[in-house]
C-alpha cells in the first residue's frame, strides 16, 4: 500500500489524489494556465473546470485501481500547489513507468518538485517494485531537467517531435532513473 501522505518543504503535503480534489485542482490549473502552457498540451476549456477535473480524476483513479497509474497532489492546507503522476506502469520484464509533474508558479524554487520526485522514486522502487522510471522534457525546460538530474535521473537521448505541446510537435530530452536491479515485480 502506498503511503498516504509525505511531508515536503514549506508545509506542503504530497498525498494521493481523490475525487474530492476536483474543485481545488481546477482552481490550481486555472491559476497556473499561463505558467504551464509552454510545457503542456493545449487543453480544451473543459479541462479548466471542476467538472473537467472531476472527469479526469475519475479516469486516473480507475487507472490507479488497475495498477497502471499513481496520481499524487502537492497540497498546502486546502490549496493544490502541484502534482506528480506515475503513469504507464508496466510490470513483467519491463517493470517501468513514466513520470510527470508540475509546480505552481508562485511555489517554484522551494524544493517541492525535487522532494516530490525523490519520494515518488522511493515509492516506485520499494513499494511498487519498479525497475526504472522515464521522464521527458521539452528541450528548453532547463528547470525541470535540473530537478531530474538532482533526483538521480540521467539523460539517455532525445526524441524528435515526441509530444504535441503548446500547439506544436516538440523535441524532447529523455531521462531515466534505474531504481534497482533486482528481479522484476510481476
Amino acid at each position: 500500500m502506498i503511503t498516504q501522505t509525505h511531508a515536503l518543504p514549506d508545509g506542503v503535503a504530497l498525498r494521493l489524489a481523490t475525487l474530492k480534489d476536483a474543485e481545488a485542482l481546477a482552481e490550481a490549473v486555472r491559476e497556473n494556465r499561463e505558467h504551464l502552457s509552454p510545457w503542456e498540451p493545449r487543453w480544451p476549456e473543459s479541462y479548466f473546470t471542476t467538472e473537467g477535473q472531476a472527469e479526469r480524476l475519475r479516469d486516473r483513479l480507475v487507472q490507479h485501481e488497475e495498477g497502471r497509474l499513481v496520481p499524487w497532489l502537492m497540497v498546502r492546507e486546502e490549496r493544490v500547489v502541484g502534482a506528480v503522476t506515475l503513469s504507464g506502469i508496466v510490470r513483467g520484464p519491463f517493470c517501468s513507468a513514466y513520470l510527470g509533474y508540475w509546480v505552481a508558479a508562485d511555489q517554484l524554487g522551494r524544493g517541492l518538485a525535487s522532494g516530490a520526485v525523490r519520494h515518488v522514486c522511493e515509492v516506485a522502487g520499494t513499494q511498487l517494485g519498479l525497475h526504472r522510471i522515464e521522464a521527458t522534457t521539452v528541450l528548453h525546460n532547463v528547470r525541470s531537467q535540473r530537478v531530474l538530474e538532482k533526483c538521480g535521473f540521467e539523460a539517455i537521448g532525445s526524441a524528435p517531435r515526441y509530444l504535441h505541446i503548446d500547439g506544436e510537435w516538440r523535441d524532447h530530452r529523455i531521462f531515466q532513473r534505474i531504481l534497482h536491479d533486482g528481479p522484476p515485480a510481476m
